[in-house]
């Protein structure tokens, strides 16, 4: 007989809403396997800690309707438990034409998508919402807000284990295999279920290639870097500003946030990262980069001319801080490279197929009685309650 009904791997923000909603909707025997001794450590963690409303995505597709309900939802659920959360808005500044046609399309996204957004026309009226800003239109959508997304992971689990799951901590997982029930070895010794779910972020591609799931694609990790504005500078953004995005890149460019706790924090870059987690620049996992190196995706994935300006471009922005910081003036003129000091990094683990192609949506493959979620890509964390709850209902349908 199992030990569990279901083991999930990943004690992230996606792994502790899938156990706090099959907790919530089953009387299944459930646990979370976690490598590290705390919770959130990696991607759930290390991140800007914003909740976006989903106005810049497609229309019908799974990001906007994760990100929407999402927000609504983390509010309410973070209200409710009184933990920390900061409603600022965010400001999509434009500063030439090409980019403030840009921004009608990010208005139409919000109204198809319900989110309640403004163009805002003129450097003046700009000014009256962040008054250092630099931009001759934006965008404003005021539902954006701060959260500390590390306080949010642990109540998921607080809740999951008031309804019965088990967290098992420090427990890295060595190898799963299939044997009329799973077979979980870790670094404290076997663990079996019924049913998976790989919830293991930067290494679930990992996971689910041992169970012969995924095998088309591959995790490429990017390694995002923060500054932070120093004490006695953090008026400069009231909120958040944003760049206005380019559809064809696939990545923000650096912006300021004002979070939750009152630091305002300006980033991220997106570099390759060396190792998928190799938070410093200095960094380097041989055998994990290796396998991006080898891979085939990668290279097809820098192929263009563009791409490859955009990665050498990033690349600068980490060893040089003058680079970093002429991109963050874009937005704040005023900041200055004394304003800023190193703050911490994240590492997004970006799904790529073997075309090259980054995979944009939130990715849920099924194995032999198992799911696995290959890509939880930005804006994870505000789909997080939404997209817990699909895996534990999909979770509950195979297993009854």
């Amino acid at each position: 007989m199992s030990d569990y009904d279901v083991a999930i791997i990943g004690g992230g923000c996606i792994g502790c809403s899938t156990a706090t909603h099959l907790a919530e909707g089953s009387d299944f025997d459930v646990c979370v396997i976690e490598k590290e001794y705390q919770l959130g450590s990696h991607q759930s963690g290390r991140n800007s800690g914003v909740l976006h409303p989903g106005f810049n995505y497609p229309p019908g597709s799974l990001k906007a309707k994760f990100s929407t309900e999402g927000t609504t939802r983390m509010k309410e659920y973070l209200t409710e438990h009184n933990l920390p959360l900061e409603t600022t808005g965010v400001l999509v500044v434009a500063t030439d034409e090409t980019e403030r046609r840009r921004l009608s399309e990010l208005k139409r996204r919000a109204d198809e998508n319900g989110v309640k957004a403004e163009i805002i026309e003129g450097e003046r009226s700009v000014r009256e919402y962040e008054p250092y800003a630099k931009g001759n239109a934006a965008l404003y959508c005021p539902e954006a807000a701060s959260i500390d997304s590390q306080q949010y992971v642990y109540q998921l689990a607080a809740d999951a284990k008031d309804g019965g799951v088990e967290f098992y901590m420090g427990h890295r997982v060595e190898s799963v295999r299939y044997e009329g029930e799973h077979v979980i070895t870790t670094s404290s010794g076997e663990l079996t279920s019924r049913y998976l779910v790989n919830a293991a972020g930067l290494y679930a591609d990992k996971i689910a290639d041992e169970l012969g799931v995924g095998e088309e694609y591959q995790i490429v990790p990017f390694r995002g870097e923060y500054y932070e504005l120093v004490p006695g500078m953090e008026d400069v953004c009231e909120s958040m500003i944003y760049p206005t995005p380019d559809p064809d890149l696939p990545f923000l460019g650096v912006h300021y946030t004002r979070r939750a706790d009152g630091k305002v924090i300006v980033g991220p870059n997106a570099v390759l990262a060396f190792g998928r987690e190799s938070y410093r620049n200095t960094a380097i996992d041989f055998t994990e980069l290796r396998e991006t190196l080898s891979y085939s995706g990668f290279w097809k994935l820098l192929g263009s001319r563009e791409m490859a300006r955009v990665a050498w471009n990033e690349l600068n922005k980490s060893y040089r801080k003058e680079r970093f910081v002429s991109a963050a003036r874009t937005l704040v003129p005023t900041v200055r490279e004394n304003d800023l000091t190193r703050s911490y990094a994240g590492i997004r683990a970006q799904l790529v197929d073997s075309d090259g192609t980054l995979v944009k949506d939130p990715l849920l493959s099924e194995g032999v009685r198992s799911l696995h979620v290959l890509n939880a890509v930005s804006p994870g964390l505000t789909s997080s309650l939404p997209f817990g709850e699909r895996i534990a209902q999909r979770t509950i349908d195979s297993l009854e």
